[in-house]
């Protein structure tokens, strides 16, 4: 097919600041998944606290107004009457979307009927897209640019005429599981060209750049980055909207062009990406270790940093807490690289770094 050509001669020649940036990203990938195994009820309140905040930063990007505290309110039944219905569809539809991304992504499917049943969950609230959600479209539409009032200050690109959409959707799904599969390309830039192209396409008639951003989530998670349900990259996407506006028309305004260039979306794709990675791997630091043990795991911690070292079973008596529980804190410890292990057998003894 000539899109899946054009496709691979826009990933072959990836500059190298580019690549620079994936390297960081992977391995920061890699500490994370060397990382401590963070505790269940830790990694559940992180999750809920990235579901408000993504909710709500997405939506606000397409000119929303809810708060994240108005978002938590209205997940918890709590009516907020000083917005509009349509703001409290959109929200609710984005939060149910996402949170099914987070808790289900291996069973979810990457294919063009997955995509349109999830986009018919994404507005299954709005009324007014009732007639179309889960649908390609079947009227032209253009991405406008949106103030912080929600209104469109001008016309940030043209998308794919609707009757060219189906086959354009077609050709970038199969391309993109292809990709995937055959592993010629880095996942991220599969994932980064997906995006810039379907936000080209721009295939439904409304909830696209949302849509975009709960579709990046999934491809994430499905190429084993999996902290993404533990960072907002959506929060990372409002705070630099310019930004992101800026290098998307950038980057749109050469496709299906002689001279194709993507590559001012994948320095901004990369390089949210590359802060996103760098404030997961900041949850396993030394500020945030209190959010990573347990009450008994930072009794333990809190032992090491008042004695220059102990064995453990002084830090049990000290502790009160149970030889057993002492050292498996302690081999938590040793891999979140806070403490070090002295000597061995019955005279080991182990102190903070």
């Amino acid at each position: 097919m000539i899109k899946n050509k054009t496709f691979d001669r826009r990933l072959q020649n990836v500059p190298n600041n580019i690549w620079l940036k994936i390297s960081q990203i992977d391995k920061l990938q890699g500490q994370w998944v060397a990382g401590a195994r963070l505790n269940p009820q830790i990694l559940s309140r992180l999750k809920q606290s990235v579901l408000v905040t993504s909710t709500g930063a997405s939506t606000r990007i397409e000119g929303a107004k809810l708060s994240d505290e108005d978002i938590e309110k209205m997940m918890r039944g709590v009516a907020v009457q000083k917005f509009t219905d349509r703001d409290g569809q959109e929200v609710k539809g984005y939060y149910e979307l996402l949170q099914n991304v987070f808790n289900s992504w291996k069973s979810i499917k990457f294919s063009e009927s997955a995509i349109k049943h999830s986009h018919k969950e994404l507005l299954k609230y709005v009324d007014k897209d009732k007639r179309h959600r889960g649908e390609y479209k079947k009227q032209e539409n253009k991405v406008h640019l949106i103030d912080r009032e929600g209104k469109s200050i001008g016309i940030l690109f043209d998308t794919t005429l609707a009757y060219l959409t189906p086959k354009e959707m077609q050709e970038l799904v199969e391309w993109t599981k292809k990709a995937f599969k055959e592993k010629e390309f880095h996942p991220l830039l599969v994932i980064a060209n997906f995006l810039v192209e379907f936000l080209k396409i721009h295939p439904f008639q409304d909830g696209n750049g949302r849509f975009s951003r709960v579709l990046t989530n999934l491809l994430l998670l499905k190429e084993e980055y999996l902290y993404a349900p533990y960072v907002s990259h959506e929060k990372l996407i409002e705070d630099n909207k310019s930004d992101y506006y800026i290098a998307l028309r950038k980057s749109q305004k050469t496709i299906n062009t002689k001279r194709e260039d993507i590559t001012p979306w994948l320095d901004f794709f990369f390089t949210i990406f590359l802060k996103q990675s760098q404030m997961a791997v900041e949850l396993l630091s030394k500020e945030n270790i209190e959010k990573l043990l347990t009450k008994k795991q930072l009794a333990v911690w809190q032992c090491l940093q008042s004695v220059s070292d102990a064995t453990p079973l002084e830090i049990s008596q000290k502790t009160k807490v149970a030889q057993p529980t002492v050292r498996q804190a302690l081999n938590k410890l040793l891999r979140l690289k806070k403490i070090e292990r002295l000597g061995m057998g019955r005279s080991t003894r182990y102190r903070k770094l």
